[in-house]
């Protein structure tokens, strides 16, 4: 069977399993929205921005990039999910290349990431806040976005072949997640962190995102020097692609061992 059909009707598989099990995704996103609501209500009005700014106009596209950084867990337990129950031995038995079975789950991520991005920006607009961009721009911040996601997914993935029969694979991601998540700019500008913890969120993949979406948005970066100052774009672009080159031929290497 021809890879890109065969990674075709598994990513209608996929979707199809959310249409009549929806909660996983729900619960995501819900997590998500509790987060901005959280820093936005409760903490937005005690947080200052190097520069000025309105906080809730430099929380949303920090959210967005984190939603995005979300999708690792939801693909790893997908992923985990089938070699428990033995539907990952099924796939490797039939006529498919071996890139098919991870294409299928990364292309139905990469669906409900975008519902995902468009209930973020919803929320937002709810909230206060505002775009000052013209169409173009904001185009870019969401494909950015979208490239970080399918980075990232590829991570799942690689983690979801290579743990999913183990117990601790959830712990083992969460592990991951939440530090790489929130030693950001996310929610804080480095400036404002200790010299070295700052130095280290500069770097985060996350962050270069977030400050390019931010940026792109007309929203303020809470960044007045360093090198996301001056190079978030194209960090924004080179980060992503550093995690695909090195997790795509990773997951596709390990799928192929698995058949010994």
């Amino acid at each position: 069977m021809n890879s890109i059909r065969a990674g075709w009707i598994l990513t209608l598989r996929d979707l199809a399993h959310w249409v009549r099990q929806p909660w996983i995704p729900i619960f995501n996103l819900l997590f998500t929205i509790m987060l901005l609501l959280m820093f936005a209500l409760i903490f937005g009005g005690s947080i200052q921005l190097p520069g000025g700014g309105d906080y809730i106009a430099f929380l949303l596209p920090g959210m967005m990039a984190l939603a995005m950084m979300f999708g690792v867990e939801s693909t790893m337990m997908a992923m985990a999910s089938d070699a428990k129950k033995g539907i990952t031995d099924r796939f490797r038995s039939m006529p498919i290349g071996d890139a098919s079975v991870a294409t299928g789950r990364v292309g139905a991520d990469m669906t409900t990431s975008g519902v995902e991005l468009v209930i973020l920006i919803l929320g937002g607009l709810a909230l206060g806040w505002r775009i000052d961009a013209t169409p173009l721009s904001i185009l870019g911040a969401v494909i950015l976005l979208l490239w970080l996601r399918f980075a990232v997914l590829w991570i799942g993935v690689f983690l979801g072949l290579t743990l999913g029969r183990n117990d601790g694979a959830t712990v083992a991601v969460q592990v991951l997640v939440w530090p790489v998540g929130f030693l950001s700019n996310v929610f804080v500008a480095p400036e404002f962190m200790p010299s070295w913890l700052g130095a280290i969120a500069e770097v985060n993949p996350i962050s270069a995102t977030a400050t390019a979406a931010r940026d792109l948005f007309g929203n303020p970066t809470g960044v007045t020097d360093g090198i996301l100052a001056d190079h978030a774009v194209v960090m924004a672009m080179a980060w992503p692609a550093v995690l695909v080159a090195i997790f795509l031929p990773l997951s596709a290497r390990t799928y192929r061992r698995l058949r010994r």
